[in-house]
């Protein structure tokens, strides 16, 4: 099986069309969404369209529960509140009902997936340092799990003696006995320095996961940003993937 994973796209619609045509080069078999569809940038509805359209399984992002009304705004800094108030204007009943229904974990026999963390999903933690990887190890049943909310794509490797290691985005290849979580970093907002939309795929035949990056339109997404009457920070944050 060939599974193409993403996560936090964000709204950026030209972000999301990209790594979409990305995956028609991979071969993928199925799509998997690791939330945050929605936030930030200025195409929300036709984003929401688009991940249905392709993905298989979607699993819920803050964002996401956010503009459906299940997660307070409090922990939101304010460009976040801006940008889910002027979403929740955006949204028609069925795409508020679609974001409401998302889950906040997925599991099947191969992976695990969640925007977060697996000891708090619906507190969306940050998976940002070894220590609460070693929490979220503890968790797992499953060899590999996928998360996002960070915008930094990397991979922690906990090894058969229990030691966790962690390296950024590229390829890595699995070893039997060693568990994996992978960050997939962002479609729509990558915060790790490079501005290129970040996608994974995860090949179960040949034991891979690779992290991969696409440039896209960011003069357009950054136009319909400040058109809309978001924030402007949230389009010049785009160019510098910060």
């Amino acid at each position: 099986m060939r599974w193409g994973i993403f996560s936090d796209v964000h709204s950026n619609l030209e972000a999301l069309n990209a790594v979409a045509a990305a995956y028609k080069f991979e071969n993928i078999d199925l799509l998997l969404c690791l939330g945050d569809i929605v936030g930030y940038a200025a195409n929300p509805v036709e984003c929401i369209q688009r991940v249905r359209e392709i993905s298989r399984v979607v699993v819920a992002g803050n964002h996401d529960w956010a503009a459906a009304g299940l997660l307070s705004l409090y922990y939101f800094n304010d460009w976040a509140k801006q940008a889910i108030s002027w979403t929740k204007g955006k949204l028609s009943i069925p795409e508020h009902n679609f974001l409401k229904s998302l889950k906040p974990t997925y599991k099947n026999e191969e992976l695990i997936l969640v925007h977060g963390t697996l000891n708090s999903p619906e507190e969306f933690d940050y998976m940002s340092d070894t220590f609460q990887a070693a929490e979220n190890f503890a968790l797992m049943d499953r060899a590999v799990c996928f998360v996002g909310h960070t915008h930094k794509a990397g991979i922690f490797l906990q090894q058969q003696d229990g030691k966790i290691d962690y390296q950024r985005e590229g390829l890595s290849q699995l070893r039997e006995g060693c568990r994996y979580i992978i960050d997939v970093g962002s479609v729509g907002q990558p915060r790790d320095g490079n501005n290129k939309a970040s996608f994974c795929i995860y090949d179960t035949t040949r034991q891979e996961v690779l992290i991969r990056r696409v440039s896209y339109d960011i003069e357009a997404a950054q136009a319909k940003i400040l058109a809309s009457g978001l924030p402007p920070f949230l389009a010049t944050r785009l160019l510098a993937g910060k």
